[in-house]
């Protein structure tokens, strides 16, 4: 395997995997906790940011280049929610190394 299917598919399992602990996080945590954590401006982000993580491991395994995007700063501002704010962090990161 070369390089760049190496880094392709590591930024496909990063994109995976924020996509899974964004829509948890948002659909269990943020739902629980209740304040600011299901704000509807803060709750759609949780949701867009899911969907923009699975749409760019969808769009990466189509071979299309069309995939770049990034979502952590609001959640670092809402607070609590580590778990998503590094699962978008490394998703962020294996897409700028594959992109480079």
């Amino acid at each position: 395997m070369n390089a760049m299917n190496h880094d392709m598919s590591a930024c496909i399992k990063a994109c995976l995997d924020c996509y899974s602990t964004c829509l948890s996080t948002a659909t269990h945590h943020c739902l629980e906790a209740g304040g600011k954590h299901t704000e509807p401006a803060h709750f759609r982000l949780m949701l867009a940011c899911a969907e923009m993580c699975r749409a760019s491991a969808q769009i990466m395994l189509t071979g299309s280049p069309a995939h770049k995007h990034s979502c952590a700063a609001y959640c670092e501002r809402v607070g609590d929610m580590e778990r998503c704010v590094a699962a978008c962090h490394a998703c962020a990161e294996e897409c700028r190394k594959m992109a480079a």
